[in-house]
């Protein structure tokens, strides 16, 4: 007679299985990459003048080691293409893929994809320290302010954090509210800190407004280590956000520290806030608008939502400089205004989808 196996009892319930989620596909990178670079091409050649596009291939690929070509370029046109638009098309690129890495990474800890980083108090607090320290800093406080601006993103999200959790239970709606008031408080702290300096306010204001024109060599090598760790830390959480979103106790029965996961994003995003505050100032929206519609193309997986919202990211800010430099030539719009007039309209059109699914 063969012995029947004794059904599981109801106090151990079996183990559950991890949830299946697509992950990333090789077709929507690729895009994501050539469409990256194409806007980097794009930032490169268009300005108040013209160079050729094989002359600036050449020249780029002359500062690679062990290649020598001749571009033809003369030493002005080099200049422009080296010392100004390279650093700015690579400042847009670093600062649009860190917001829009940290707004995945927000949402996909909060589980709510209106959570960005100017709404859970990580910008303005970032801005805030940044502000105290260009205002206050003796000397030169380009290599201080990462740090103040990290400091400051983390101290905006913990009392965002804690004002949610006290106000009522920390549920997401409670809790972007929460950032809202947070964020209307450190805007307030930072005119104050603003008006106190008035020797720095054109420097601080400039930089408030958002944009990556100043941004040179140096201080991109600067951030850059921040950039990385950030970068690599998000796009290592991917697949333990996609088990988070099953729920805590789920997630806890298959051995996920929920609360070690949630810190880690939320520091790793707070430094990439931090650092994309830092190199560009606040600029908005690029966190909420570049994940949402990675999420409509690619699916809801954060193995795929991290990746491809870095590139998106770096893709959407490059082009949205170039309108910057370009609409109003010879002026210029600030950065932060270009990606207000894209994001207002569509964070309303967000909205009204998360509402209409209850989501809040």
């Amino acid at each position: 007679m063969t012995p029947t196996r004794p059904a599981p009892s109801a106090a151990t319930p079996p183990h559950p299985k991890p949830p299946r989620v697509s992950g990333l596909r090789p077709v929507p990178l690729l895009v994501a990459v050539v469409v990256l670079l194409a806007a980097m091409a794009t930032g490169l050649l268009v300005g108040a003048a013209d160079v050729a596009p094989r002359a600036v291939a050449l020249e780029l690929l002359d500062h690679l080691p062990g290649v020598h070509t001749d571009s033809g370029l003369t030493r002005l046109e080099k200049n422009l293409l080296l010392e100004i638009r390279l650093p700015r098309v690579l400042a847009a690129a670093m600062v649009g893929g860190l917001l829009a890495l940290a707004g995945a990474g927000y949402q996909g800890v909060f589980r709510n994809p209106l959570a960005d980083p100017y709404l859970l108090g990580a910008a303005a607090g970032a801005g805030v320290g940044a502000t105290a320290t260009i205002a206050m800093w003796p000397g030169d406080p380009a290599a201080a302010v990462p740090v103040a601006a990290f400091a400051g993103a983390l101290a905006g999200v913990a009392l965002a954090y804690a004002l949610g959790s006290a106000a009522g239970g920390g549920g997401t709606a409670t809790l972007l509210l929460a950032g809202v008031a947070v964020s209307a408080f450190l805007g307030a702290v930072q005119t104050f800190l603003m008006q106190r300096d008035a020797q720095e306010l054109q420097r601080i204001y400039s930089w408030v407004l958002g944009g990556v024109a100043a941004a040179d060599g140096s201080q991109l090598l600067a951030v850059l280590p921040y950039a990385a760790v950030s970068t690599v830390v998000l796009l290592l959480h991917g697949r333990l956000l996609d088990l988070l979103g099953v729920g805590d106790e789920e997630a806890v029965a298959l051995g996920l520290s929920a609360r070690r996961v949630r810190v880690l994003v939320l520091a790793a995003a707070s430094l990439a806030t931090a650092t994309a505050v830092a190199v560009g100032g606040l600029i908005g929206f690029v966190g909420i608008v570049v994940p949402h519609v990675v999420r409509r193309l690619a699916g809801t997986s954060y193995r795929a939502v991290l990746p491809l919202s870095l590139l998106a990211g770096a893709a959407f800010l490059v082009l949205a400089d170039v309108l910057a430099r370009t609409a109003v030539a010879p002026g210029e719009l600030p950065l932060g205004v270009v990606t207000a007039f894209v994001g207002g309209p569509f964070f309303v059109l967000v909205l009204r989808a998360v509402r209409g699914r209850s989501a809040l």
